[in-house]
């Protein structure tokens, strides 16, 4: 594996592929953030609200996508996490989680960071700031 020193620009981090999205990752999700919008867990509710079919917590592939720099908490952290909802993920998606070095200065890591689904589209993009100790 190739360590964070040594990447270049355009070089990516191991990328994370998720799911198929379940009804019970969102159900534990609601619990853990307290979230329990019924969007997110009851077909009906969905519909009801004029969407196909129940959608995952934004906050939930907000918070899986940070995943990618967990091995990396050793030597440093993020500083910046900043993001933007594009798309909604749905039950039985595939969702490839992705970081790619835009930049480096000193200490500090910049990253395009994104959760796409297996059709190709965005679910949420941004950017990450990763500092070393």
């Amino acid at each position: 594996m190739t360590t964070l020193t040594e990447l270049h620009i355009g070089d990516s981090l191991h990328s994370i592929e998720l799911g198929p999205v379940t009804r019970l990752d969102l159900i534990k999700y609601a619990g853990a953030s307290g979230d329990f919008n019924p969007i997110h867990t009851i077909d009906e509710e969905a519909k009801n609200a004029g969407l196909p079919g129940i959608i995952a917590h934004g906050m939930w592939t907000m918070g899986n996508l940070a995943k990618i720099f967990s091995n990396l908490y050793e030597i440093g952290y993020i500083e910046e996490y900043n993001i933007r909802f594009k798309g909604m993920v749905f039950l039985n998606d595939v969702i490839t989680l992705q970081a790619d070095l835009k930049e480096k200065k000193e200490d500090k890591y910049y990253f395009n960071v994104a959760a796409i689904n297996q059709s190709g589209k965005e679910a949420i993009s941004g950017e990450v700031i990763f500092r070393t100790y």
